[in-house]
């Protein structure tokens, strides 16, 4: 996120970090990066990120506990299991992960690393075998107390709605019409990717793992000691094939960029370390999952009527006539 939540103020923040963890320091930066969550450093010791539980409150309750447990799997990763590759929250004086900030948003602490993290790009082809070996490493622990992925597609049911609805106007924000011309243009084609996620949902392996869910390089920080994944919140237990498919050209697709490497070769050193044998159509379907749901998402919002220039932006990224990998 590229600005603070305007209904959000740094004094609630640092409140917030003064009786949960006993932070007093009264330095503190907003960081505009990321995407989905806002954050700021402290103190140039503390990293902080403040998540959003959504603009719909009956299922915000719902969403607190999601990110708990997928932070209550990130700190069993990294205290439990060992690994050492896994930036857990720091939890506050009560053992707590997070705290509420008002009704709408929540705060999670870390430690602030000296690092660079990676773009919402393919890996490139010096860090791929390494990124393998710790999704590897990953993929052989217990699932502790993470979710089960549901296949399906997320949100589809406001997406399907928004399809059943383009044949009137949209006039509940600025950006509201163009969004509808955008989906009503593509109708067929998001149609299709419906039906080919179902497809493809239906022939997934059913030897599930703990995965990431988004282990791009912009969820990873380069260190001098070496790599670190961020940004649990989309852990779940799931076919191994959700993480690595960014591994390969479908998310250079997706993002419009040309493969970076042999997929052959880093999905075979895969193979190597787990004895897990990996399908082709279960990989199939992530980069169509992915686009379905950013879809829906960002026509939710802007049929909302919602002031968002950049989901509008990235809206028009999905639905260009030459999408990524469709």
């Amino acid at each position: 996120m590229r600005k603070p939540p305007a209904d959000l103020t740094e004094t609630d923040l640092l409140s917030a970090l003064r009786s949960g963890w006993g932070i007093t320091a009264e330095e503190i930066e907003f960081l505009p990066v990321g995407a989905g969550s806002h954050h700021w450093s402290v103190a140039q010791r503390w990293f902080v990120k403040v998540d959003d539980l959504g603009f719909d409150p009956s299922g915000r309750q719902a969403e607190l506990d999601r990110i708990r447990r997928s932070l209550l799997t990130a700190l069993s990763l990294h205290e439990d299991s060992g690994l050492d590759f896994v930036l857990a929250p720091l939890p506050d004086r009560t053992g707590e992960v997070l705290r509420r900030l008002s009704s709408r948003y929540v705060v999670t602490l870390y430690p602030l690393l000296d690092a660079e993290s990676g773009p919402f790009a393919p890996h490139p082809p010096e860090d791929r075998l390494a990124v393998v070996e710790l999704l590897a490493r990953l993929h052989t622990v217990p699932p502790a107390v993470a979710p089960r992925l549901d296949l399906g597609v997320p949100a589809r049911e406001k997406l399907e709605i928004a399809l059943s609805e383009l044949g009137k106007p949209w006039d509940a924000g600025p950006y509201a019409e163009e969004a509808r011309a955008l989906l009503a243009a593509r109708e067929a084609d998001v149609r299709r990717w419906l039906t080919d996620s179902e497809r493809l949902a239906a022939v997934q392996p059913t030897d599930w793992v703990l995965t990431h869910g988004e282990p791009h390089p912009g969820n990873f920080l380069r260190t001098t000691s070496g790599l670190f994944l961020i940004d649990w919140n989309t852990v779940a237990i799931a076919p191994a094939e959700r993480d690595l498919w960014m591994l390969t050209r479908r998310f250079a697709d997706l993002v419009g960029e040309e493969p970076a490497g042999d997929d052959a070769m880093v999905l075979s050193r895969y193979e190597q370390l787990t004895g897990r044998t990996i399908s082709m159509p279960a990989l199939d379907l992530y980069p169509i999952r992915w686009t379905l749901f950013d879809i829906a998402v960002f026509v939710d919002e802007l049929r909302r009527g919602e002031d968002l220039p950049d989901s509008l932006t990235y809206l028009r990224g999905y639905l260009r006539p030459t999408a990524p990998g469709h």
